[in-house]
């Protein structure tokens, strides 16, 4: 008598034996911000070593540490390289420049696995702290372009700039009245139309933490006010909490904060002819501490409300498409001020989680 296997149990089995892969398997990698504004962070080997253990397969990089680019040679993990804002007016002065830092940061380092190029961090014309980059930014991206195509490596690497959402946009709520701000436009468009060229992604830090402490309007105050016995719906729609729709927009309904913030942008973008760029979320978080609702239980919601959202999920306006995401941070910066940015950390300094976290979601 021949014994019957039933499906159950052979699909089972090959699960076990890795011949299939769970769908979420498939699903959006989000990686890691690598923050180093922290004199008492462990080296970054041992940060790179880290990340390799809880499976995080891309990290964002501020700027070229050749400790870290040693560490991540041969590693696997998709590296987002910034150039430092500091860095912007000799880039922009001449192409020898450009094609030296490249060379240092990117050649020099072929056995790591580079995605993106990020010239510049956070600028904008008008920014009280790095408005003076704001002139160079176009220049630079353009001779480091010019740069790594010499290299060979166009269509390995692609460059590109993170912008804050909160700076470039005249009004974001609701997502679909998301504008560029109209004193920016030059600005702007200098830099999707480079974009939409060289086919590379828009970068843009958002943070809603900041938009439900300092009651912006991408949260709407009519959402509701806590009571003894309930949550603050607000702080559930920042969190991704809420299983229904919050805020509506025409046809799309929004049940959490960061579908309507990456949503504005892709507004934005399409009144700017940039509707064919993707945007990828190149820093969001929550803090542990330092201020209001700043605590180990609301990170922990946030961060893994948000790993599990975008690897399965779009936006209500591009629901097909999973925001590429990372999160920051990997540590604590004891370096930066005020109080509530020194604590971003999903880890402690000695490298222990401060919640638990599953980065494959």
């Amino acid at each position: 008598m021949r014994y019957r296997v039933p499906l159950s149990l052979l699909l089972l089995s090959l699960l076990c034996a890795g011949f299939l892969q769970l769908t979420s398997e498939g699903g959006q990698k989000v990686g890691i911000c690598y923050g180093q504004m922290g004199g008492n962070q462990p080296p970054a080997h041992e940060a790179v070593e880290l990340v390799q253990s809880v499976g995080i397969q891309r990290m964002r990089l501020y700027g070229p540490d050749h400790s870290a680019l040693e560490a991540l040679k041969n590693t696997g993990i998709e590296v987002v390289l910034g150039v430092p804002n500091e860095h912007l007016h000799m880039l922009s002065s001449g192409q020898d420049g450009a094609d030296q830092w490249v060379q240092e940061y990117v050649k020099n380092y072929q056995d790591v696995k580079f995605r993106y190029i990020v010239v510049g961090n956070g600028i904008a014309p008008l920014h009280a702290q790095n408005s003076e980059f704001a002139e160079f930014l176009l220049p630079a991206m353009q001779n480091i372009k010019n740069a790594i195509s010499a290299s060979g490596l166009q269509d390995q690497i692609k460059v590109t700039t993170a912008l804050d959402q909160s700076e470039i946009l005249s009004q974001s709520s609701p997502p679909s009245a998301g504008e560029f701000r109209p004193d920016m436009r030059d600005f702007i468009d200098g830099i999707i139309n480079f974009l939409v060229n060289n086919n590379a992604p828009l970068l843009v830090n958002i943070h809603p933490y900041f938009s439900y402490i300092y009651y912006k309007d991408e949260i709407p105050h009519g959402l509701g006010e806590p009571t003894k016995w309930f949550v603050n719906p607000r702080l559930k729609y920042a969190l991704f909490q809420q299983t229904q729709s919050m805020v509506r927009d025409g046809s799309l309904g929004y049940t959490n904060v960061f579908d309507a913030m990456v949503d504005s942008v892709y507004s934005a973008l399409e009144k700017a002819n940039g509707s064919s760029l993707d945007v990828v979320v190149s820093e969001i978080g929550w803090p542990t501490a330092g201020a209001a609702d700043a605590n180990r239980k609301n990170a922990a919601a946030h961060n893994n409300n948000l790993i599990n959202h975008v690897r399965n999920n779009g936006t209500p306006k591009r629901p097909h498409k999973s925001v590429e995401t990372y999160i920051y941070s990997l540590f604590d910066e004891n370096g930066k001020s005020p109080e509530v940015n020194k604590h971003w950390g999903v880890f402690w300094n000695n490298k222990q989680a401060k919640y638990e976290i599953s980065f494959q979601g």
